[in-house]
């Protein structure tokens, strides 16, 4: 899909941010179903408590219960990881792809012979992107610290409105996970950060028409 984009002409840059767009409506299906079940699970929050409560020191029959419950009122407590997991086998190809195979696309003159391994593109030509320097090498500097002040932002307003849990202690764990992930981000190939940053805006842009499409994730009658 990526090359594809590129052949129609848009930039690299572009180009993931054109693939995020069509992979995540391609499972909007998906997301239909996750909210569905979110707004499920929040409904009968106070109910798989009292469970919970019940058979607290009977894990074996807690989990027996939990099934129990789930199937009696049709959850299905896994749908609302399925578009993760659907976006995983992309998000790991890009993070390779931009590591070899894109920049034998991107830069074939700054390549060396196989079997070596492939070289970032750096600064300028087609591996640029907007402020990005090289979308096949981790950031730095100020590109670094823009990239990170816009996933974080982007993730935590995403995770706000994905959030159904009024536990505090899981919404603090939710609201850090962002500030957790840095760690690792700022390691990954530019690129995957504009895949990343462009899924969260997609994401809150989508749960923005969802909830007046479907109705909020917590109905009102369990807020009380």
């Amino acid at each position: 899909i990526l090359l594809w984009f590129h052949d129609l002409g848009l930039s690299w840059g572009m180009s993931i941010i054109a693939m995020t767009v069509v992979v995540r409506a391609a499972l909007l299906p998906l997301t239909f179903k996750q909210f569905k079940s979110m707004q499920a699970l929040a409904s009968h929050a106070p109910d798989m408590k009292k469970l919970q409560d019940r058979y607290k020191h009977d894990k074996e029959r807690l989990n027996q219960e939990m099934m129990k419950f789930y199937r009696e009122n049709k959850i299905n407590p896994f749908a609302s990881c399925l578009p993760l997991l659907a976006q995983l086998p992309v998000f790991l190809s890009l993070f390779y792809m931009l590591q070899d195979d894109l920049r034998y696309d991107i830069c074939p003159e700054k390549q060396p012979p196989p079997p070596a391994d492939a070289v970032p593109c750096g600064a300028g030509g087609d591996a640029s992107f907007l402020f990005i320097p090289d979308l096949t090498n981790k950031a730095t500097g100020w590109v670094l610290a823009v990239l990170i002040v816009l996933y974080v932002a982007s993730q935590l307003f995403s995770t706000l409105l994905m959030s159904t849990t009024t536990d505090r202690t899981q919404r603090m764990i939710f609201l850090a996970l962002p500030f957790v992930f840095v760690i690792f981000i700022i390691n990954f190939p530019a690129g995957l950060l504009v895949y990343w940053i462009t899924t969260n805006f997609w994401t809150i842009v989508q749960q923005t028409i969802v909830r007046k499409r479907l109705g909020p994730m917590r109905p009102l009658a369990a807020d009380g």
